[in-house]
């Protein structure tokens, strides 16, 4: 007690004015405290106090109520101490504030930096779910299921920056990461739409008009032709030949002398024995003059090009997809423009059913011999060659032969499917035949019978292929079916919606369709929606072949595939089937 009192006393020396007086109130409430206990203690008889009646004071003390505020009083005691000079300190409250500081984490005093990038977060995932509702494919059950997602990883990121430690590094870089993340995807969303709007609304055809001399000839150009004879033909093309023939003219500054012929068989000849010194004919037929002289493009050079772009009669705008529709697929044989006039490869109807989730394929032979509405005239020609007078001709032809309105068509070239298939990572194709694929078709391949693995270059020349396989044209016919089925099967399958923006990407340069990208949108935002399966079934028209002359070789004979009207007939049962709703047998089922 002496040294605590010593202390005390040596403290008191050291303390300031105010100290002393805090020190003394304190003393002086600790000595009213006191007093107030003894009195308490004696009650009305002061006696209890005195040394003799101790032992009943000591009985008293231990029957005395407890003093509410003994607890508080002692709390503030211990909460007191003593400075290095000896100086007595209230700190309850600083001690207090220092076990919370401890308890809870340290955070630096503003956090601008990462306030800034939570609103970042939250704006690239509004623009996010801006983009996907302008894109139109996305079903309204999924859209909610993104923007829970989002929402929920923007929560996450608030939650690193408010409940941060120190500088809360950690929460910065996962927020950062995410907002790139949501950038880049609504930067391909954009992209797809973009790709889809180039893909889309399709109602042009260009014809590419040219003059050519022969190989040998010192024309380089249209200038250096002024004074020669130019063979032509009206007759097959004769609104592109008047245009053609006008603007030469007016380049020039002169009229051509023009020599008529009826064909462009004959104008090749014409110009091979000298009778003319050029001639004009639409590049779209150039198959005709590669048949009829072998190495053509060989002997000849370019020396003028025309393009002429033709609208199409847009008979697809208020055809609603959810309801049956039958979409003409064209495979031109060029590596070009694809919006060129090109003779058809490939003609193949797909006739699709959204209701029943039935998609027929009809193949016809490049070869068939038929009529070409409001071209030939009752002459009859090679299908193929109605693709040399636009799009809309090829499907005027097949909506006759099979007795089905075709208000779509959609134009691949050789390119685009090369680009299709190596994107897919390949196809697997089943073939019925084991051969050898020639040169001709574009790479020499082993087709194996059954089940064969192809990139995109093996599926072009597989599907190209016609000499080496039995049964010629026909069988060409099944075999582009099957790569167009893999294809189909494929691309509707769910794991391919990571790969539909480089897929519509590659392509969209070499892919053209008279489908509006709202109805594209609507048949993509279905199959997202409904999901599941589809039947496709294939099947190919037959013929017998032989040599007949055509419209557009005038009277030279070609080969072609007579129609076998009964495999005319039995499509139109079938195609009529699919348009009911009704289920295919011998359909084969996507997973």
């Amino acid at each position: 007690m002496r040294e605590n009192r010593k202390e005390i006393l040596m403290g008191r020396r050291g303390m300031s004015a105010q100290e002393r007086r805090e020190y003394e109130r304190l003393q002086e409430r600790k000595k009213q405290r006191i007093e107030r206990q003894q009195m308490k203690s004696m009650g009305s008889n002061p006696a209890k106090s005195m040394p003799g009646n101790k032992k009943k004071s000591d009985e008293y003390r231990k029957t005395r109520r407890p003093d509410p505020d003994r607890k508080k009083r002692r709390e503030e005691e211990r909460g007191r101490s003593y400075d290095r000079n000896g100086s007595y300190a209230e700190n309850v409250k600083e001690s207090r504030e220092r076990t919370r500081r401890k308890r809870r984490p340290e955070r630096s005093p503003q956090n601008v930096f990462g306030n800034i990038l939570v609103m970042l977060q939250a704006l690239a995932s509004v623009a996010f779910i801006g983009v996907l509702a302008l894109s139109n494919i996305i079903p309204l059950k999924i859209m909610a299921i993104i923007f829970i997602c989002l929402l929920i990883l923007w929560g996450i990121g608030l939650f690193t920056q408010v409940r941060r430690r120190k500088k809360g590094t950690t929460g910065k870089v996962y927020i950062v990461f995410m907002t790139l993340i949501i950038g880049l995807g609504t930067y391909y969303v954009g992209i797809t739409t973009g790709a889809l709007g180039r893909i889309t609304g399709g109602h042009t055809t260009v014809d590419t008009m040219v003059v050519a001399v022969r190989a040998d000839d010192s024309a380089e150009n249209l200038a250096d032709a002024v004074d020669y004879k130019f063979g032509v033909q009206y007759m097959m093309s004769s609104d592109e030949m008047e245009e053609t023939v006008s603007k030469i003219n007016e380049d020039l500054g002169s009229k051509i002398e023009e020599v008529e012929y009826k064909t462009v068989k004959a104008q090749a000849k014409a110009l091979h024995d000298g009778e003319v010194d050029a001639i004009i004919y639409n590049e779209g037929h150039k198959d005709i003059l590669e048949h009829e002289f072998d190495g053509y493009s060989d002997k000849v050079k370019i020396i003028y090009t025309h393009n002429i772009k033709t609208e199409l009669q847009d008979i697809s705008i208020d055809v609603d997809v959810t309801e049956p529709f039958s979409v003409y697929l064209s495979g031109i044989d060029v590596y070009g423009d694809i919006e060129n006039k090109s003779r058809s490869d490939v003609n193949i109807i797909a006739t699709v059913n959204p209701q029943s989730r039935q998609i027929l394929l009809v193949t016809t032979p490049r070869d068939y011999y038929v009529e070409i509405p409001e071209v030939s005239y009752g002459e009859l020609d090679k299908l193929t060659h109605a693709g040399n007078y636009g799009v809309d001709a090829s499907m005027r032809t097949l909506s006759e032969l099979y007795d089905v309105e075709i208000p779509f068509y959609a134009r691949v070239n050789f390119t685009s499917l090369i680009d299709i298939v190596d994107i897919l990572g390949g196809l697997d194709v089943v073939s019925e035949y084991e051969f050898t694929t020639s040169k001709a078709s574009g790479k020499v391949v082993e087709v194996k019978e059954g089940l064969n693995h192809f990139d995109g270059k093996e599926a072009l020349a597989f599907a190209r292929e016609r000499k080496k396989v039995p049964g010629g044209d026909n069988q060409r016919g099944k075999d582009q079916q099957a790569v167009l089925t893999a294809m189909i099967k494929k691309i509707i399958s769910p794991s391919m919606l990571i790969k539909a923006n480089s897929i519509i990407d590659k392509v969209s340069d070499n892919v053209q369709t008279n489908m509006s990208q709202a109805q594209l949108q609507a048949l993509i935002k279905r199959q997202l929606s409904v999901g599941g399966s589809w039947n496709i079934k294939s099947v190919a028209a037959e013929g017998t072949g032989d040599s007949r002359s055509c419209y557009s070789s005038g009277s030279q004979r070609l080969y072609v595939t007579i129609p076998d009207e009964e495999s005319v007939e039995m499509i139109k049962a079938e195609i009529d089937k699919t348009l009911k709703g009704e289920i295919l047998e011998d359909g084969e089922m996507t997973k």
